[in-house]
């Protein structure tokens, strides 16, 4: 069952309130709108990429009746957390998963994470954990925020070097949800991230010219660029 069975089948609909993150692809914003509900835009941990918990408990109104977090990059969200929120204010916590991957195959984005961790410089890398399984490498590009993080995208790719910005339009920022909130941490994200290729086919070589690639850039580009 998807997002808005989920939803419906617990009874949630016109006049509810549902709390999603902003940060990621519509989806979720959207299914609530196909329950009939209102979404409402909680901030992300800088870390994770996840809702933040206490932003969630700082969006509650009377109005709400669940959350639905969304696991993002290979990091689960704190959904303990949540759902002890939950518990304490009778709503209902969703989860949104990102689809799973063979044991062998997280191990070698894990190794292959841990290599471009322990030598990439002027970036910063992702914060690992245990349950980290890497589906996307997200690293953030210091500087002045978007333009200096596409410009370093842009010399990248001309080096032939695989990269995307993974959430170029937080959802609360896109028209059809446009709402004037605060989120810094999502909007900041939005503006800094950049993943770098971690896929477990990659070779040593690879991933060589990727640190490479990134370190002679020194994570700053120069005005000229």
């Amino acid at each position: 069952m998807g997002t808005v069975g989920m939803l419906q089948a617990a009874g949630v609909g016109a006049g509810d309130e549902v709390i999603v993150p902003a940060f990621g692809n519509p989806e979720v914003a959207e299914a609530v709108v196909l329950a009939g509900a209102a979404p409402v835009f909680a901030d992300i941990d800088p870390d994770t990429y996840c809702v933040d918990p206490s932003c969630v408990s700082a969006c509650v109104s009377e109005r709400t009746v669940a959350v639905v977090a969304v696991h993002r990059f290979g990091h689960r969200a704190d959904i303990e957390s949540l759902r002890r929120l939950g518990q304490r204010h009778g709503l209902l916590v969703l989860e949104h998963g990102e689809s799973w991957k063979p044991y062998e195959e997280v191990a070698q984005r894990r190794a292959h994470a841990a290599y471009l961790s322990g030598r990439l410089s002027g970036l910063r890398t992702p914060v690992g954990g245990d349950r980290h399984t890497y589906q996307e490498y997200v690293v953030r590009v210091p500087g002045n925020g978007r333009p200096d993080r596409d410009a370093f995208a842009r010399v990248l790719r001309g080096k032939g070097v695989d990269c995307r910005v993974p959430v170029k339009t937080p959802v609360h920022r896109m028209p059809a949800f446009r709402r004037d909130v605060a989120l810094p941490e999502t909007e900041r994200a939005a503006d800094e991230t950049l993943a770098l290729p971690v896929d477990a086919r990659l070779s040593r070589r690879e991933l060589q010219r990727v640190v490479s690639t990134c370190n002679a850039l020194g994570g700053l580009l120069q005005p000229a660029f």
